[in-house]
């Protein structure tokens, strides 16, 4: 594998190929970065760092589990994790769950949640602030095709949310 020399465009879709991909993502220069692939395109994010995305992020897990203990829903939560379906499609979303009978689907050590094995998450969750476009038209789609049964935008500066049912 060739070393990386070339600066990445981030927050942007740029069309590369998957191995292509997965040497950006696995560079040490974005060991912090978020990473989407999808139909010969990427898109890497530097997260938002600071109190007001934190807070954001927290009040969303907050509330969804509240919501599931309250009602007995069973439900495990993933905050920034990797789901990938190899050669083909990779999304890291700010939260995502897996709610009743998936609820325990992924074993404990799981790193990257291969979806050639494991389902897909019950619901997914992007927290946007600045990236509300992208959220509702690139990664809707993505979101969609790996099979996810429900994907909200909690739309910070609007302080809304949209739901989209699979």
């Amino acid at each position: 594998m060739q070393e990386l020399h070339t600066k990445i465009l981030t927050d942007t879709w740029v069309t590369v190929s998957w191995d292509e991909y997965i040497q950006v993502i696995e560079n040490p220069a974005y060991n912090k970065a978020k990473g989407y692939y999808q139909d010969g395109r990427m898109r890497i994010e530097m997260p938002p760092v600071g109190n007001d995305h934190s807070r954001d992020h927290t009040v969303i897990i907050t509330a969804v589990s509240l919501f599931a203990a309250i009602k007995g829903i069973p439900m495990n939560g993933n905050d920034n994790c990797t789901y990938r379906k190899t050669g083909y499609s990779e999304a890291q979303p700010d939260v995502s769950f897996y709610i009743g009978d998936n609820a325990n689907a992924i074993p404990y050590g799981t790193s990257i949640i291969n979806l050639d094995i494991y389902p897909p998450p019950t619901l997914v969750i992007e927290v946007a602030n600045t990236s509300l476009a992208d959220d509702q038209g690139e990664k809707r789609l993505l979101y969609e095709d790996l099979g996810v049964g429900e994907y909200w935008i909690l739309d910070v500066r609007n302080v809304r949310i949209i739901a989209f049912a699979n």
